[in-house]
């Protein structure tokens, strides 16, 4: 009698021990892939409390937060045939738990070799120029790519960004002295601008002064008064050249012999 009590205490243990090692707690982020006898159960649990009767069933958990992958840096060839050394980072996270599971063995081992490979061809086929200028539009398409790819897997690309550029020191080099050039020659533009402005107010401002010959007079008035401003002990005049011509007209007349 006392051998079948403790035989049924023992049994009323192992059942006991044997469901609460079937509780299982998922997070909110969480999921749990069920497989009952190798079977896939069509819906994921969780998040909560769920039940996981060992060994006829078996659970997968699969994060849904993003995640982000790094692309280890690749050697490409632009079109251009300029060498670089470019890597980037991926944004994904899964929103099919299932088939994050049943559809790929590791799927971020999978995106990250797919990326390396996109990677190559994708910027493979555009310029130095376009690459640095138009990032954004080579992202999204990299981001295209990749999420295409990743689709059957319940794996969703949520960005890509090319993290890093790296330029051979030659390269640089050039760069920096077409910068160079690039600057003299709009500073040689804003000087050539700066010249005609200034030669075209100078044109407006005799053309107007020729309407009234008075004001050539009140020009020099105001000039002299400037210059003894500043104090100077020497005192410079200015004299229209038409003055000269004018003098060299009279003197021409009266020294010519007659006739």
């Amino acid at each position: 009698m006392d051998l079948g009590i403790g035989t049924l205490g023992v049994v009323i243990i192992v059942v006991l021990l044997y469901a609460l090692s079937s509780i299982k707690i998922l997070a909110e982020y969480e999921r749990g892939v069920i497989f009952r006898l190798g079977r896939l159960r069509h819906e994921a649990k969780g998040p909560g409390v769920i039940l996981v009767f060992a060994p006829v069933d078996r659970m997968v958990r699969v994060s849904l937060r993003q995640e982000a992958l790094e692309v280890p840096p690749q050697d490409i060839i632009t079109r251009d045939n300029v060498t670089l050394k470019v890597n980037a980072v991926i944004f994904l996270r899964v929103i099919e738990p299932t088939r994050a599971v049943v559809e790929v063995s590791n799927y971020i081992y999978q995106t990250s070799q797919f990326a390396q490979t996109t990677l190559r061809s994708v910027l493979g086929e555009v310029e130095l120029d376009e690459l640095l200028a138009h990032r954004e539009k080579i992202n999204l398409r990299l981001q295209s790519i990749l999420d295409q790819h990743t689709a059957p897997w319940g794996v969703k690309v949520a960005n890509v960004e090319v993290k890093q550029v790296d330029m051979p020191e030659s390269m640089l080099r050039a760069m920096a002295k077409q910068a160079e050039a690039e600057r003299e020659k709009r500073s040689k533009i804003i000087h050539a601008e700066g010249e005609f402005s200034a030669a075209q107010r100078l044109v407006d401002a005799a053309n107007l002064l020729a309407t009234e010959p008075v004001s050539i007079q009140l020009r020099y008035l105001q000039t002299l008064t400037e210059i003894g401003v500043e104090k100077n002990t020497t005192v410079v005049f200015p004299v229209p050249v038409d003055f000269f011509s004018g003098m060299q007209k009279l003197l021409g007349k009266d020294t010519a012999p007659p006739k």
